[in-house]
C-alpha cells in the first residue's frame, strides 16, 4: 500500500455532491484494485456553506485546504442565493479558495472523444482528434489590477475602469507551467496576447521568449494575436498544443475551445499554484459545469466531467500518470458502448442516470485491469 494522499472533497451545491458521490466511489476502487489509498475529508462550500455558518467558505474550510495534497470542489450557487452580497455570494467561496491557495495556473483541457464527435458544431474533419490545453494565468491582468471602479465625471458622466497589468514574475512562473505541461504533451506552446496594441502584452511576448530561452528551448514556441487565435480555434484548432494566455483572454479562449467539443458539461479543470521546496504544487480540480440547480436531486446529472477532474488531480498533483490513464480510457470507452446520460444523449444510444454512469466506468476500470 502506498502512503495515502490526502484529498478535501467540497461537493457544494446543486448536483455537485451528486457528481462528487461517483469520485469517491473511483477512490474506492484505486484502494481496492491499485493498493493506492486516499484519505477523504469532506466539507461545506457554496450556498450550503452559506446556509451553515453565514459565508460561502469557513475558516475551518480553509485551514484544512491549506493541509491536503489537493482540494476536489463540485459546483457552486443557485438562484436562491442571487440577491446576496457578492461577498457572501456562493462564487465568493470558489475565489477565496483561489486567492488564498495562490492558484495562478488554471489548466483547461478542450478534448473531443470519437465517440463525441459528431456533437461538435464544426465538421467532424475539423475536431475529431482534437486534445488542446489551455494555460490561462488566474490572479492577475484585468480582473484584478488597481485603479478599477466606476468613478463619476465633472460633466455628469460617468467612467468605468480597469487596470490589465502584469509583472515579470506572474508572466514567467505561468509560462514555466505551460512549457512543463507541453514537455508531457506534443512539445508545442502558443503563447497569446495582443502584443500589438497593449503594453502589457509586449511585455508578456518578451517574458515568455525570455523563458523559452532560459530552460525550455526543447519545446517549440510561437506567437499569436488573441483576436487571431480566436479565428484560428474555429478555423483549425488541431494546430494548437498548449495555448498560454492572460487571465481576460484565458477567458474567453477556453470557453471557445470548451465548445468545440460539443460538451461543455464534460471537462475538467485544474488550478494550480506555486510549487514549494519539494515540489508540492497547491491545488484545485473542479468540472468547468456549473450547479445545475434545475436537476439536482433528480439522479440524472453527468459525473464524467468531475471523475475526469480527478483524473487530472491524479495526473498533475499524485504523479500517477498511469492510473489517470486507466480512468480516462474507461470514460472513452464508456462512451464508444453508447452510454449516455441525457445531456449527451443520442439516437441509438443507452440512457443512464448518474449512478448508471458511475457503474459504467467502474465496469470499464474492472475489465482494463482483469
Amino acid at each position: 500500500m502506498t502512503a495515502n494522499k490526502s484529498l478535501l472533497l467540497l461537493p457544494g451545491d446543486g448536483i455537485g455532491p451528486e457528481v462528487m458521490a461517483q469520485v469517491v466511489r473511483v477512490c474506492d476502487w484505486l484502494a481496492a484494485k491499485r493498493s493506492i489509498a486516499f484519505d477523504l475529508t469532506e466539507d461545506l462550500v457554496g450556498g450550503c456553506a452559506y446556509d451553515a455558518h453565514g459565508k460561502p467558505l469557513a475558516d475551518a474550510t480553509l485551514k484544512t485546504a491549506r493541509k491536503v495534497d489537493a482540494v476536489l470542489l463540485g459546483a457552486v450557487g443557485g438562484p436562491q442565493y442571487d440577491q446576496l452580497d457578492f461577498a457572501v455570494r456562493p462564487e465568493a467561496g470558489l475565489l477565496a479558495l483561489r486567492k488564498e491557495r495562490g492558484l495562478f495556473a488554471n489548466l483547461r483541457p478542450a478534448m473531443v472523444f470519437p465517440a463525441l464527435a459528431d456533437a461538435s458544431t464544426l465538421k467532424r474533419e475539423v475536431v475529431e482528434g482534437l486534445d488542446i490545453m489551455i494555460v490561462r494565468e488566474l490572479t492577475g491582468g484585468v480582473y484584478f489590477g488597481e485603479p478599477r471602479g466606476i468613478f463619476p465625471l465633472d460633466d455628469g458622466q460617468e467612467k468605468g475602469v480597469n487596470t490589465q497589468a502584469y509583472t515579470t514574475s506572474e508572466i514567467r512562473r505561468v509560462a514555466e507551467v505551460a512549457f512543463d505541461l507541453a514537455r508531457k504533451r506534443a512539445g508545442r506552446v502558443c503563447s497569446v496576447e495582443k502584443a500589438n496594441v497593449m503594453e502589457s502584452g509586449r511585455l508578456w511576448r518578451k517574458v515568455v521568449t525570455a523563458t523559452h530561452a532560459a530552460g525550455f528551448t526543447d519545446v517549440g514556441l510561437s506567437h499569436m494575436y488573441a483576436d487571431n487565435c480566436a479565428m484560428q480555434l474555429v478555423r483549425d484548432p488541431k494546430q494548437f498544443d498548449v495555448i498560454v494566455t492572460d487571465n481576460l483572454f484565458g477567458d474567453m479562449l477556453s470557453d471557445e475551445a470548451a465548445m468545440l467539443t460539443g460538451s461543455l458539461g464534460m471537462l475538467p479543470s485544474a488550478s494550480l499554484g506555486a510549487g514549494d521546496e519539494t515540489g508540492r504544487r497547491p491545488a484545485l480540480y473542479e468540472p468547468v459545469h456549473g450547479s445545475a440547480p434545475d436537476i439536482a436531486g433528480q439522479g440524472i446529472a453527468n459525473p464524467i466531467a468531475m471523475i475526469l477532474s480527478f483524473a487530472m488531480c491524479l495526473r498533475y498533483s499524485f504523479g500517477l500518470g498511469e492510473e489517470a490513464d486507466l480512468v480516462e480510457g474507461a470514460v472513452a470507452r464508456v462512451l464508444d458502448r453508447g452510454i449516455r446520460t441525457g445531456d449527451i444523449m443520442a439516437e441509438g444510444c443507452t440512457r443512464v442516470g448518474t449512478g448508471g454512469m458511475g457503474d459504467a466506468i467502474l465496469a470499464e476500470l474492472d475489465l482494463a485491469v482483469a
